[in-house]
């Protein structure tokens, strides 16, 4: 039986994942191909680690996405790691790009930084256990910066602050799923979603807060 947690995978705007071929973006795999499957799989790989999915749990403090656009989806299988920001804020560099535009035909260059050594204290298991510890995107921004700069980096500014506005949750393997629904603001969101049989929200908080009022 599926637990009352939903997940955002967030998409491109074609509404697929893509995966690093040498230095070039490629296309990985389609929403259609998730809807027909039942199952996400990683594409991810980058700042060392094995390939993973990384996606993130909407809940009353965490409401903002990675990106405008994806797919919301639940699942029983849990999730190898937690962590209560983007995992870029902890790469050993003061050059920490917010927007994806920039950087998407340089990924293969960004997503080689290694990672902070002491990193591991914002790994968390448990979603539940993180949220006691770091309850909101106000605590995260404090105590990453604390860190940040206890090891030499630079004070991150507020133009950076978007990045712990959503966790991450990360998978190191295919996840089995059950697709909820689709959420983008542009009306081939609707179209698409219309397509494949699935309601279509605006935002994921647009989404989280009709289920909040109606579970």
């Amino acid at each position: 039986m599926l637990n009352e947690v939903y997940y955002v995978k967030s998409l491109e705007e074609d509404f697929s994942t893509k995966t690093l071929k040498g230095t070039q973006k490629v296309n990985f795999q389609t929403v259609q191909d998730m809807i027909k499957t039942g199952v996400i799989k990683p594409n991810t790989k980058s700042f060392g680690r094995e390939m993973r999915l990384a996606g993130t749990i909407i809940n009353k403090n965490y409401l903002k996405t990675y990106r405008p656009h994806g797919i919301i989806f639940q699942t029983n299988e849990q999730p190898d790691c937690i962590l209560p920001f983007d995992l870029v804020l902890l790469s050993a560099t003061d050059d920490i790009i917010v927007h994806y535009y920039r950087i998407k035909n340089n990924l293969h260059v960004y997503y080689n930084h290694s990672l902070i050594p002491g990193f591991e204290k914002f790994i968390f298991k448990d979603f539940n256990k993180m949220i006691k510890e770091i309850p909101s995107p106000e605590v995260a921004w404090k105590e990453v910066n604390e860190f940040r700069m206890k090891n030499g980096y630079k004070k991150l500014p507020t133009s950076k602050y978007r990045l712990v506005e959503y966790n991450e949750v990360i998978f190191n393997r295919p996840i089995k799923v059950k697709p909820v629904a689709l959420y983008g603001y542009r009306k081939e969101t609707r179209k698409l979603a219309h397509e494949i049989g699935l309601p279509s929200y605006v935002s994921a908080k647009l989404f989280y807060n009709r289920w909040e009022t109606h579970k």
